[in-house]
């Protein structure tokens, strides 16, 4: 009778095989949450030492009931982002002049609310169309599109509220944004809603892997018969969508907007857009942890705030976590590839 046995170098290639599997499952798992520990530190440092002051129920709702402007803003960067256009820089200046349109109109035009924030979400959308037109089908360059929107945009924006904040809305039309649900505004969970919403189309339907495609390679994209073009349009059209009606609700949460407000935006929306990719996919734009993202630099500036620290700080931060939030970003993608 033979008896086999296994071989002692086969033994021993399982188990070394083991430990690369299990660092490799702990880095995976230190680079998805690595910034979420990072998160929870914060929450720690100012809990000791500002306990009064950010250990209470109204820093909830700072960090998860006041961002929503700045969640509408990420996922309308997320859209261009998944394609390939790596530099929408117009996407704030598109909220603040939907949302100055929609106080103009209605206050100083006397347009029925609801009309009036069709007419911004409308706007929204036409400036997206415009950046798609130039950049996908006359192919000018996105940087150059995007900046000279934003401040065309902008301009315009000042122009239509003559140079001041515009206030006055119905307080009624403000419950889009501000009606509580389980102690945090409505606001919070439309952001939610999006997110989980973008989440779902890059990662569950044909169109969102299409848009994962384009952005990995639009030329092996376009011979697999995907119509890249009207992807890459798509996406910035859902940018100025998405950007209009976020300027809508921003309008709705303080009754009226200052639009010269919207251009603070613009360092926060990268920062949290590419601090996400260090979040739950490591090296790949997603949407929930760009959501965690926001709320992260939510914490982080609440915290300097209620330390008395002086107003450039929060710039220094921003461009920290901006250039850190990069490379991370490059690094991951690199060793994902």
């Amino acid at each position: 009778m033979t008896v086999t046995s296994a071989a002692p170098g086969n033994a021993s290639g399982h188990k070394g095989q083991s430990r690369p599997d299990l660092k490799h499952f702990l880095g995976r798992t230190g680079s998805r949450f690595s910034v979420i520990g990072v998160w929870a530190l914060l929450v720690v440092i100012y809990g000791v030492t500002e306990p009064d002051t950010f250990l209470t129920s109204g820093t909830v709702q700072t960090i998860f009931g006041s961002q929503q402007a700045l969640v509408f803003l990420t996922a309308a960067l997320l859209c261009t982002i998944c394609v390939g256009e790596f530099v929408d820089l117009s996407v704030p200046s598109v909220l603040g002049l939907c949302a100055i349109v929609v106080p103009v109109l209605a206050v100083q035009h006397g347009w029925n609310v609801w009309l009036a924030s069709l007419a911004a979400v409308l706007v929204g959308t036409a400036a997206g169309a415009v950046n798609g037109v130039l950049t996908v089908y006359l192919g000018v360059n996105t940087i150059v599109v995007t900046l000279g929107m934003s401040t065309l945009l902008l301009g315009v924006a000042l122009w239509i509220s003559n140079l001041t904040p515009v206030s006055g809305l119905d307080s009624d039309f403000a419950q889009i944004s501000l009606f509580q649900l389980g102690g945090l505004p409505v606001g919070f969970y439309e952001g939610l809603v999006l997110m989980l919403g973008l989440a779902y189309v890059l990662a569950c339907t044909p169109l969102g892997r299409n848009m994962r495609f384009v952005g990995a390679n639009r030329e092996v994209s376009r011979l697999a018969g995907i119509r890249v073009n009207r992807i890459r349009f798509g996406a910035f059209l859902s940018a100025g969508v998405i950007a209009g009606v976020g300027g809508v609700l921003a309008a709705a949460a303080t009754g009226g907007f200052d639009p010269t407000v919207s251009q603070s935006y613009l360092l926060p929306t990268f920062a949290a857009t590419f601090l996400g990719t260090a979040i739950l996919e490591p090296g790949r734009f997603n949407p929930l942890g760009t959501l965690i993202a926001v709320y992260f630099l939510a914490t982080g500036i609440l915290g300097l705030q209620l330390m008395g620290v002086a107003g450039w700080v929060a710039d220094v931060f921003y461009g920290g976590v901006l250039v850190i939030a990069v490379t991370l970003s490059t690094l991951l993608r690199g060793r994902s590839g």
